[in-house]
């Protein structure tokens, strides 16, 4: 009964926050626009399927994704500095390991980096490949979360890691191809969106709550930080990378020619 509740509770606010887009849309619609909407029928029952996924995807929010990720970082570090002793940093490895894994993976799986890397082929006529810029995104999260992990181990300051962060962004934006540092920093965002928020949020709180002397409030946020700076970097690393070595293939052509 008391699922069946919560499940209810949840598709009302589901529907109480779509409901806004919905007037806007309409409102628009009809009293700019001043047409009937085309295709009814298709947007409705689009809606109702926004509503039982959005519905669904909170409930599973709420039910597994957030404690999953908080069981695992208490586990992980259920049995370093015991006693609520001063925790050492180097005593954290699997945590760290599982930060970056649990990045990786759920940026991989992001809906909103596939319809990006999708749109970026189609654009591109194909010289941006979708599994190529998923991947460099997919590793810049895995090393922004692995950090951000050490960060709240080690109780270090969030800004000072975001202002050096930017300040590499800069030096690299300055470097780069200009055709890439639209899509770069556009792949930084949609990593933050519907699953690698929660669990990465999850992950944060749970290792901040079980790690002596952390705050949740304090040090448990800041991962998504990370998990947005390190994808701009590692996209556009990946194109400095790649373009350094097309220049040595077509110096190597033109060496070889030469003889």
């Amino acid at each position: 009964m008391d699922l069946l509740a919560q499940s209810l509770g949840t598709i009302w606010a589901t529907v109480r926050d779509v409901a806004p887009i919905a007037v806007i849309l309409i409102g628009f619609q009809v009293f700019v626009l001043r047409r009937r909407p085309p295709n009814l029928r298709r947007l409705v029952a689009g809606f109702g399927y926004v509503l039982i996924g959005l519905s669904l995807f909170l409930i599973g929010l709420e039910q597994a994704l957030f404690p999953l990720g908080e069981t695992m970082a208490r586990q992980l570090t259920a049995d370093v500095a015991p006693g609520g002793g001063t925790p050492d940093w180097r005593d954290y490895g699997w945590v760290y390991a599982f930060a970056a894994a649990i990045g990786f993976a759920t940026t991989v799986a992001e809906p909103a980096l596939i319809a990006v890397s999708l749109k970026a082929e189609e654009v591109s006529g194909g010289t941006i490949s979708p599994w190529g810029l998923r991947i460099a995104v997919a590793v810049g999260v895995a090393v922004g979360v692995a950090l951000g992990a050490f960060r709240i181990v080690t109780g270090t300051p969030l800004p000072l890691y975001i202002m050096v962060g930017y300040v590499i962004v800069i030096v690299q934006t300055l470097r780069t191809i200009r055709t890439i540092i639209p899509l770069a920093y556009d792949s930084g965002g949609v990593t933050t969106s519907t699953v690698t928020v929660p669990i990465v949020t999850a992950l944060g709180l749970g290792l901040a709550s079980s790690i002596p002397g952390r705050s949740p409030l304090v040090d448990g946020f800041g991962l998504i930080a990370f998990a947005s700076l390190f994808p701009i970097m590692s996209v556009m690393g990946y194109a400095m990378l790649s373009e350094w070595l097309r220049r040595r293939r077509v110096a190597g052509s033109g060496d070889d020619a030469e003889r």
